[in-house]
């Protein structure tokens, strides 16, 4: 049961609002932003590496596994929204230039790269949620690294004055699944030193 919840197809019908909703609520703290805003890129830079080793050529054009990903990632978010997407567009470029660069380097140099930069943008979203003191949003559900990089996009368009009625909303509903969230595991606590009584006076 906890595959199946961690593997939620359902999060790809969600809209906008829902999924930066859903982002947000584990994504509260500064700190934790800012770590995100380099780990994430280095992340997704360091995939795009060993991806550019696996292409074909289609009409005389060179076709990357990096470029194809890219594109169907790009695609989802034109289905959220247009201007960010356009945004992520422009990002997801650079980003698969340069891994494509790092991969002409040679398998050696290449798999170095990844591996820095994979290990590194880890650590630096591991580092952001101990300030945060929640868990990652895709241990509970795995589709959300996908939401990463538009979130981010997001928050930065919201600074500089988009669409704040989305933001608002955005912020209401992660506050008050955060609050949720708390009141359960409450609960939870409650339940077990109840349970764990209990047994005590059993023995």
């Amino acid at each position: 049961m906890d595959a199946v919840k961690t593997l939620n197809y359902s999060v790809f019908v969600r809209n906008i609002e829902e999924q930066m909703s859903v982002y947000a609520a584990y994504h509260q703290d500064r700190r934790n932003k800012a770590t995100h805003f380099i780990g994430v890129p280095a992340i997704i830079l360091s995939l795009f590496i060993p991806l550019a080793w696996i292409r074909f050529e289609a009409g005389g054009v060179t076709i990357t596994a990096a470029m194809l990903f890219a594109a169907a990632v790009v695609l989802y978010y034109f289905f959220l929204d247009v201007p960010l997407a356009l945004a992520m567009l422009a990002v997801t470029a650079i980003l698969v230039f340069i891994g494509q660069r790092i991969a002409e380097l040679g398998a050696m140099q290449g798999w170095i790269w990844f591996a820095l930069l994979f290990v590194g943008g880890w650590i630096l979203q591991l580092v952001g949620h101990v300030f945060e003191g929640r868990k990652p949003a895709l241990a509970d559900n795995l589709f959300q690294i996908f939401v990463a990089p538009i979130f981010l996009a997001a928050e930065v368009f919201f600074a500089l004055g988009y669409k704040p009625a989305l933001h608002r909303r955005v912020n209401e509903r992660a506050q008050l699944s955060r609050a949720q969230s708390a009141e359960s595991s409450i609960s939870l606590e409650r339940t077990s030193s109840r349970s764990g009584a209990s047994g005590s006076r059993s023995a």
